[in-house]
């Protein structure tokens, strides 16, 4: 019997117990292999147990497939909340993960994700075979076919758009690799559903999360910072507008229970959907796992009472990269009203509009780099060491000097931004929390950090840098319960 459940080294005993319980903690960080039918499915799977000699246990979907299994069409492996990313090991394969669930893989090959973040293909497929169980090929690929499943079953849409907005070049490609893995058309899967209930002009979508999740944390911290006409926030719900591929949209994410958030969306591309559903699960951490995260804070003195108090704690990352570093620039020496104040002015100035989103209040843009190269910031109340700052950051981002995607180590994330005027080592690692949703950026100069970890007295940077080791990797979420708890 094999068990490949690493990085997070469940044993055997807690994957059987969760399994034949059917705990729903462990839903999507392992999955059963059958080897008497050939499927994989997830430890809440409602099927009668199987024979535990007939079992396997992988550490995620892309490695049971890897193996040759099959997802179950029951359980349907695609509902588990979480993904590969929370559990990688190294930097190296964090990247490339993020890259992968932004598509790097559909249109490009193995060569180009591996020089993006700078290591050859041979060493990315070792590091993601000790520490997956998958080659960067496999995760890619059953993260193309568990996403089409789900847009097969859980929505209208055409299966030339399911093709295209899961990844697949081709419909004739998505066919053959739907066909391969559950031994059915999508066509035939897709009529032997229930009927859907009638909605509007949105395509809705179920997210998983896993227990606990403090929903309302999130949205309480979106609502402070949200933009006016931008973003819209109530006490159960986020929408906002945004721009992606040249074409304006605008999403909606509500609770939907304990277990999933519903995400609706409006957008003209089919082709954008899996990015759209990649950042909005970064925004809302649901890939995050509590237990790990748990296990490595609740040791602390001082965040152990925070951990009972706020057990759902998530860590809430941005849209878009460019907008938060701006808006982070914008913040910086002054408060989150203030700081809200200046964003909403230079949008008014320089963002753009989205006609489908105004009748649901959230009409207007973020603008782009280009529009802020030139932007005469000052006007607007910005000082103008700022102003030059965001047009420098706008130039660098243009000129692709600097990126604010994923494919970056938290060191060298910090270097590529501190290298730019007026941005330091705090505004760089806010900017890795909230762009990247990096779990272990910690903005050490915080004087609100520096006071809280001082219990009495405010440490200096330094010092407060020497505390936090002990809550590596996750030291952003450390930073979200101290600002929380002060």
């Amino acid at each position: 019997m094999a068990i490949r459940v690493a990085p997070l080294e469940l044993d055997l005993r807690t994957c059987e117990r969760a399994r034949l319980a059917r705990d729903a903690r462990f839903d999507g960080l392992f999955y059963t292999a059958v080897t008497s039918t050939g499927i994989y499915c997830r430890p809440t799977c409602p099927a009668p147990a199987a024979r535990t000699r007939n079992l396997r246990y992988y550490a995620s979907a892309a490695a049971a497939a890897a193996a040759g299994f099959r997802p179950c069409l029951r359980c349907r492996p695609e509902a588990a909340p979480g993904s590969p990313l929370h559990r990688a090991r190294s930097e190296l394969v964090a990247a490339a993960l993020r890259l992968i669930e932004q598509g790097a893989l559909d249109a490009a090959g193995l060569p180009t994700l591996a020089a993006r973040i700078g290591v050859g293909e041979r060493h990315l497929r070792r590091l993601f075979a000790e520490e997956l169980g998958a080659s960067p090929l496999e995760v890619a690929a059953t993260r193309r076919l568990l996403f089409a499943k789900q847009l097969v079953t859980d929505t209208e849409l055409p299966l030339a758009q399911v093709a295209a907005a899961a990844g697949y070049a081709s419909l004739r490609r998505f066919n053959a690799a739907f066909l391969a893995s559950y031994g059915r058309p999508p066509r035939a899967v897709r009529r032997a559903r229930a009927a859907l209930p009638g909605t509007d002009a949105a395509l809705v979508l179920r997210l998983p999360r896993r227990a606990p999740h403090d929903f309302a944390q999130l949205i309480e911290f979106f609502a402070r910072r949200a933009i006016p006409g931008v973003e819209s926030v109530t006490d159960h719900s986020y929408r906002r507008s945004f721009q992606l591929d040249a074409a304006p949209g605008w999403f909606e994410v509500s609770a939907d229970g304990a277990a999933a958030l519903t995400l609706r969306v409006h957008h003209p591309a089919s082709a954008a959907l899996g990015d759209i559903v990649a950042r909005v699960k970064r925004m809302f951490d649901l890939d995050a796992d509590p237990r790990a995260i748990a296990r490595v804070l609740r040791g602390d003195a001082l965040l152990a009472p925070l951990l009972r108090r706020w057990p759902g704690q998530r860590l809430p990352a941005a849209w878009d990269g460019f907008e938060i570093a701006v808006r982070a620039v914008l913040g910086q020496q002054v408060s989150v009203a203030a700081a809200r104040t200046l964003a909403a002015r230079v949008v008014d100035a320089h963002g753009g509009r989205c006609a489908q989103g105004e009748p649901f209040g959230v009409g207007r843009l973020f603008p782009l780099p280009a529009a802020l190269v030139e932007a005469p910031l000052e006007r607007h109340g910005v000082t103008r060491a700022r102003a030059a700052t965001i047009r420098g950051l706008a130039r660098a981002v243009l000129d692709g000097r600097i990126s604010l995607g994923g494919e970056q180590g938290l060191a060298q994330f910090e270097r590529t931004l501190v290298a730019l005027p007026g941005i330091g080592a705090w505004t760089a690692h806010y900017i890795a929390m909230r762009a990247l949703g990096h779990p272990d950026a910690f903005p050490a100069a915080d004087l609100i950090l520096r006071r809280a970890a001082g219990q009495g007295r405010t440490l200096t940077a330094r010092e407060l840098e020497a505390l936090s080791q002990r809550w590596r990797p996750w030291r952003a979420y450390a930073v979200m319960l101290l600002w929380r708890a002060s």
